[in-house]
């Protein structure tokens, strides 16, 4: 396959008016083939969701194949190549049925799964969000274990509250073998800076389940901000995330540090009403989901490509910087980075041509039109 005359994405951030070439699954130096006119079309590679829960009516906490593979064929339509759905606070009992359904995963027709982001159940009950408080539970190395032995290895993400009991002994056994995400959490900065130098990477839903950045008590913000090794996702669907906050964010963290997420909960793509997250009730009106007894948001009802468009359109992030955090970072943060994430020679053919209104036009997954 060629796509001619497409403005290409650059992994440094830049797009530049060139061919791409594919042959078999693989980006290539040259091809014959099948020819794309991607004429006034940007082409980028397939963004990598590392943190959503649902869409189409599923979610990933089903726990079965049916909900996974339903889940990664909406994704796949939508320009998301790659997934790596989001557990709930389950007991381990539920977790392990939730991650062995994924270990037996084996669908063609969607987005890849290639990997798990374990949300719960090691978060703070003070800062819990839409997780369901009757499991949460202390930081446990071992429990992390038996949970990745029965996903097969799969789970490339494990989030904690630093504070809890236990958390920074679990951090600093885990972190060799799993990204830790300080997520959910009530933390100062003292005590995030600690979970930073134990290992922790990377910050979950920035702003949310968390306390506000302060000038006095800067907090998880402040902490990660101050620690080049961080990353931070950000939920950009204009509910979670003031635009200003968001500008202001990439003044903070760079384009090099930011990871755009969805945080979809299974009524995205579908229209509003009752739902569920995590075995809590759910409302959804317009482009919010809340809970519907406490009333707190509950997760996003968008996707990571609609996240792209609204950073871009609504909130003046530079389209490079939006495919930069939703393609090249979370690919580098998950350790995919060797095969997806960017259009250089020799990784995976996931590749998406968008027109100036950033819709999509073609999705491209494993060298073939989808």
């Amino acid at each position: 396959m060629i796509i001619k005359n497409g403005l290409v994405f650059h992994e440094s951030g830049k797009f530049e008016k060139r061919d791409l070439y594919v042959e078999g699954d693989k980006i290539a130096r040259t091809a014959q083939g099948e020819t794309i006119d991607a004429t006034g079309l940007y082409v980028i590679p397939g963004l990598t969701d590392l943190h959503f829960h649902g869409c189409v009516g599923y979610d990933f906490c089903d726990g079965t194949v049916e909900a996974i593979n339903n889940m990664a064929e909406y994704e796949l339509s939508q320009g998301i190549t790659t997934i790596c759905p989001a557990s709930m606070t389950f007991s381990e009992e539920r977790l392990n049925k939730i991650f062995a359904a994924a270990k037996e995963y084996k669908g063609e027709t969607g987005a890849e799964l290639v990997g798990i982001n374990m949300e719960g159940p090691f978060i703070s009950m003070e800062k819990k969000g839409a997780q369901n408080p009757e499991f949460i539970h202390k930081p446990d190395a071992d429990m992390f274990y038996r949970l990745q032995e029965a996903a097969g290895g799969l789970v490339k993400l494990v989030d904690i509250a630093p504070e809890v009991d236990g958390a920074m002994e679990c951090i600093e056994e885990i972190n060799k073998d799993v990204r830790v995400s300080v997520a959910h959490t009530a933390a100062d900065y003292d005590v995030a800076k600690k979970a930073f130098e134990k290992g922790a990477r990377q910050v979950t839903h920035l702003y949310n389940g968390m306390n506000p950045f302060h000038h006095r008590e800067p907090g998880v913000v402040g902490a990660a901000c101050d620690n080049e090794n961080v990353m931070v996702e950000l939920i950009v669907d204009g509910i979670h995330s003031h635009p200003a906050t968001v500008r202001t964010t990439f003044k903070m963290f760079g384009d090099d540090r930011i990871i755009l997420i969805s945080d979809s909960m299974m009524a995205c793509g579908l229209e509003d009403g009752q739902y569920t997250l995590g075995g809590l009730d759910v409302t959804v009106r317009g482009n919010k989901a809340t809970l519907t007894k406490e009333g707190n948001i509950a997760g996003s009802v968008t996707n990571l490509m609609n996240c792209v468009r609204c950073a871009v359109k609504k909130m003046d992030i530079p389209l490079e910087s939006a495919i930069k955090c939703a393609a090249v970072n979370p690919a580098k943060a998950i350790g995919i980075y060797d095969r997806f994430g960017s259009l250089d020679t020799g990784k995976r053919a996931n590749i998406v041509l968008l027109d100036k209104d950033l819709e999509v036009k073609y999705v491209i997954k494993d060298g073939k039109i989808v």
